[in-house]
């Protein structure tokens, strides 16, 4: 679990995360935690409480309202919710190309988090 996962702001975003995404059900997680969940195999993986991404030029994308920045891993990409703190990190294994297109099934999560000021241009 991320440092900040067990604050008030990430218990409202586990509340809020989906039963399923892009209909794959939830996952158990070990440990397990409400600011964590997964999805499916290969696991599409949510985390509540990394820290807030900083200004930055990397392109910020929105998706349903909702600004993520997108890190490409050696397998996926991770997606860090962009103007809130704390944050909502979503990684997607390259399996479920576009990765972003599931996106969508955490904007509720990350509007549960309370926003920092900063937002998608």
């Amino acid at each position: 679990m991320p440092a900040g996962g067990s604050t008030p702001a990430c218990e409202l975003a586990g509340a809020a995360f989906p039963a399923e995404v892009s209909g794959m059900p939830r996952v158990d997680t070990a440990p397990t935690s409400p600011a964590v969940a997964a999805w499916g195999d290969p696991a599409v993986i949510a985390r509540c409480g990394v820290g807030a991404a900083p200004p930055t030029d990397v392109e910020c994308l929105e998706v349903d309202g909702v600004g993520w920045i997108p890190q490409e891993l050696s397998d996926g990409i991770r997606f860090t919710s962009f103007g809130t703190d704390p944050a909502l990190e979503v990684l997607v294994p390259g399996t479920y190309e576009p990765e972003g297109l599931l996106l969508p099934a955490f904007s509720d999560a990350v509007r549960a988090l309370p926003e920092n000021g900063l937002a998608c241009r």
